[in-house]
């Protein structure tokens, strides 16, 4: 997997290329959130779930379905996010749905099971390219964590602060006064 660190670099992204007018910094924080909720599996995986099972680790909750009920939850919440309904939605959904996007582009793992519950098939994107994450903390803080976080920077946080750089440039020049 990614680390814990790095999944929310895309909602952090997303909102700062959209800007506060329409993802609210309540919002971020729920998309943040909603980016590293897909680990939760990692309990089962404690409690002796197997890896390769429906609720093992990178299944259920690494779907685009599990990624589409979080979006749902937030568009119930919009109110309490300060946006709409489809704002609220489509940066969850974004949020939770990168989180099996990013693991499925690892080195290493079984896949994800992008398709649960409907199939458990595992897959990986075609480009693996981003050194995987450890499940705990303990080997994370080692040499090893060290590349991992300079994979991350490279493959993830890099392309992030691109697409956040473009969506500011592009605001600024469409005229959003708020864009300093």
């Amino acid at each position: 997997m990614a680390s814990v660190l790095s999944h929310p670099a895309v909602p952090l992204a997303l909102s700062a290329a959209a800007g506060r007018a329409t993802v609210s910094g309540r919002l971020t924080l729920f998309a943040c959130l909603a980016s590293v909720l897909p680990d939760v599996d990692a309990v089962g995986y404690w409690a002796g779930v197997p890896y390769d099972a429906p609720l093992g680790h990178r299944g259920l909750t690494h779907s685009l379905c599990f990624a589409a009920l979080t979006a749902v939850t937030a568009a119930a919440c919009a109110r309490r996010l300060g946006v709409s309904r489809t704002a609220a939605a489509l940066v969850t959904f974004l949020a939770a749905g990168s989180h099996g996007l990013l693991d499925a582009m690892t080195t290493g793992g079984m896949g994800v099971a992008f398709f649960s519950p409907f199939s458990n098939a595992r897959y990986f994107l075609p480009w693996r390219v981003i050194a995987v994450s450890p499940i705990g903390v303990g080997r994370f803080l080692s040499e090893r964590g060290v590349r991992i976080l300079a994979s991350e920077l490279t493959w993830i946080w890099a392309p992030c602060a691109a697409l956040a750089g473009i969506g500011v440039l592009a605001r600024r020049a469409l005229g959003d006064a708020r864009v300093r």
